[in-house]
């Protein structure tokens, strides 16, 4: 495995900001978005995911952390989105969408819509996270993960209520709500679920 050091042209003893700074950069450089019907596209996508591949095991070395459960989320085994998942637990939301920005279309599949509207979530860009969950819902509809985070929205829309409170909201939201309260209330949703064995 190359030196993910290397890879993001900083020294092993750069700051988390350096780090940072110069996946960004590289972010910026190869993202999939700038190679739009070129023929350089699939090689930038490979620089692309050699950059986040780095990025994230220097990022786990620096934690002490390999692979890590989500509470509260479902674990599908070898997800893609594994370290996405990890940078948005950790409320990392810009570099998760950084991550997300940077996934070639052709493999942004339900779990990816499910993780953007997560992030659009977390940012209070909820006409935006409700259209993700929808398309992830609709894109794997036995996924009880995805059904909980659709339906959770769906009723948030309907009754203006932020979800895990009784209170009425302005404008068919809840505006006081973290994504905590959000997470908390699809948690609450699946144990449900696995209780009555009907999800």
């Amino acid at each position: 495995m190359a030196d993910p050091y290397k890879t993001l042209g900083v020294p092993p003893g750069a700051s988390d900001d350096e780090v940072k700074s110069a996946y960004r950069e590289l972010a910026r450089k190869y993202h999939p978005d700038r190679y739009a019907d070129n023929p350089l596209a699939d090689l930038a996508a490979e620089k692309m995911k050699e950059v986040n591949d780095a990025y994230d095991q220097i990022n786990s070395m620096r934690k002490g952390t390999g692979q890590s459960n989500y509470s509260g989320w479902e674990n599908n085994g070898a997800s893609q989105f594994s370290d996405i998942r990890r940078l948005i637990s950790a409320r990392r939301v810009t570099e998760a969408e950084e991550l997300l920005d940077g996934t070639p279309v052709h493999l942004r599949d339900a779990e990816w819509h499910f993780l953007k509207a997560s992030v659009q979530y977390t940012r209070g860009w909820l006409d935006q996270a409700y259209g993700n969950f929808a398309r992830a819902h609709q894109m794997d509809p036995g996924n009880r993960e995805y059904q909980a985070a659709f339906n959770q929205m769906q009723w948030q829309r309907q009754t203006g209520r932020a979800p895990g409170t009784g209170y009425h909201t302005q404008g068919g939201y809840g505006g006081g709500c973290s994504v905590c309260d959000f997470c908390t209330a699809l948690y609450c949703t699946s144990c449900c679920c696995d209780c009555m064995s009907g999800c």
